[in-house]
């Protein structure tokens, strides 16, 4: 693909002789990370979905792009509202799958041997792995409720978290217009038990210690010191949200002919977010994005009920939540005086200082934005900055991104080896299998501190902390 500069750090792909580009395709990245994906299925996946019916400005990768359903994984797509269309593919089958970020009120110099009994304790207490379905279970008006109004339902049904929580919570857990009525019954069936689960893939709670401040007004805002130790969950909406989207991909692909919509790929499936299709998905994905938010808040409260286990009453009461952010989902926002549908898929919120949608104690400081390194690698927390309301949307990367498939990782490396490398470099694993360890090796992710470094030079967000790993449940 020929990537031509629009500057520095935005780089805009050819049309190539395509003429159904309704606006340009243009990725953030540096010349290191494009030599990562200019042969890569994502740009030309990107330049599809620069095709969607009421797409404005241009279709947005992140630095972390690669390859994903229909659009890559990385993207950010803005529709104009009422008439431009929806697109389960923009969203992605795990519906705001997203990261939680707790603070404990010890420092890692002070727990000695006892990191290894908290990981275990936090092994024991969140469920891992595929299919597992051992968590909270809750049916018919109570799963109601959790999918309108989100976690608040599970503070006050069930004493689950605080409204703390709730309100250190991107758009306080709760997407409006959500409908459980739109879910179908095995939608709902695959949600069972799934409610504080972690599930597989690259979904995770990682133990780590705050190794350095980079912005110590930002930091002291979101709770965080140096040394400090936190807990940094990595999950979305479990079976519920995949059948979500497979249900609505396919009720969209049915109606293409009827809505005059032509597409480079099915896999970009979609439908007027005013026709009876789109207003459906946006009520069933709504229902899912607060499913997820209430999965990482009964998380959360595991996570200060193992640190009540291992270190008493006192650090599980102080043990708070600096944020919750969302990277896959699609939600209306005014950006330039217009109403659009956002598309983040694998992309995160990054709103600036003084938005009227940042928690009060945040407001200074800009959004809490956190980006998960590769396992065993550093990750970041960032807050956002007002370049990325002019430039992307309010929005930046997710992670480190992919590199390399799954099935190439585990043929590099065997999951035990992999497991021995970590831990020999101070991290304590706990798995539900060797072969899943072995698929999020580190070497399978982009360079994390490279990613960052591009959104950071772009003026979309500003380095506040970097953490360190020293425990890491996998699913």
């Amino acid at each position: 693909m020929e990537l031509r500069p629009v500057d520095e750090l935005l780089w805009e792909v050819a049309a190539g002789g395509r003429t159904d580009l309704r606006v340009p395709a243009r990725v953030f990245a540096d010349a290191e990370l494009l030599a990562d994906i200019r042969d890569d299925d994502s740009l030309v996946q990107l330049q599809n979905v620069a095709t969607l019916p009421g797409i404005v400005d241009a279709a947005l990768a992140m630095p972390d792009i690669h390859a994903g359903y229909g659009f890559p994984v990385g993207a950010v797509a803005a529709t104009a509202l009422p008439h431009g269309v929806v697109s389960p593919g923009g969203v992605g089958y795990d519906i705001n799958c997203g990261v939680r970020l707790l603070v404990l009120p010890v420092d890692a110099s002070e727990l000695g041997r006892r990191r290894e009994r908290l990981v275990d304790e936090l092994f024991r207490r969140v469920p891992t792995g595929a299919g597992r379905s051992d968590g909270l279970r809750l049916g018919g008006h109570e799963l109601d409720r959790v999918l309108r109004d989100g976690p608040r339902a599970l503070v006050e049904q069930h004493g689950i978290g605080t409204e703390a929580d709730v309100r250190h919570t991107e758009s306080e857990g709760r997407l409006p217009g959500a409908d459980p009525a739109r879910l179908s019954d095995r939608a709902r069936a695959r949600g069972e038990g799934q409610l504080g689960t972690v599930g597989s893939g690259n979904h995770f709670v990682e133990l780590q210690r705050v190794e350095r401040i980079a912005d110590p007004a930002a930091a002291r805002a979101f709770g965080l010191r140096e040394g400090a130790v936190t807990v940094m969950i990595h999950s979305g909406s479990r079976g519920l949200g995949h059948q979500v989207c497979t249900d609505h991909v396919r009720a969209m692909d049915a109606a293409l002919g009827r809505h005059g919509i032509r597409l480079p790929d099915r896999q970009l499936s979609c439908a007027p977010a005013d026709s009876p299709e789109g207003e459906a998905y946006l009520a069933a994905m709504a229902a899912a994005a607060n499913f997820a938010w209430s999965n990482r808040h009964a998380m959360a409260h595991e996570v200060r009920e193992a640190v009540r286990r291992v270190l008493g009453d006192a650090a599980a009461a102080d043990t708070l939540q600096v944020y919750d952010v969302a990277h896959n989902v699609a939600k209306a926002e005014r950006h330039g005086g217009r109403d659009l549908l956002v598309h983040r898929k694998g992309a995160t919120r990054a709103f600036p200082p003084g938005h009227p949608e940042l928690p009060a104690d945040h407001a200074a400081a800009g959004q809490a934005i956190f980006i998960p390194g590769s396992m065993g690698t550093r990750s970041h927390v960032l807050a956002g900055r007002p370049g990325a309301m002019a430039r992307s949307f309010g929005t930046v990367c997710h992670g480190a991104g992919r590199r390399m498939s799954r099935t190439r990782a585990r043929k590099a490396i065997d999951g035990a080896e992999l497991r021995r490398r970590l831990e020999a470099d101070g991290i304590v694993v706990r798995a539900a299998s060797n072969r899943g360890l072995a698929e999020e090796a580190p070497f399978a992710y982009k360079d994390v501190d490279r990613v960052v470094g591009v959104v950071e030079r772009a003026g979309l967000a500003a380095c506040v902390a970097v953490l360190r790993p020293i425990g890491v449940v996998k699913g």
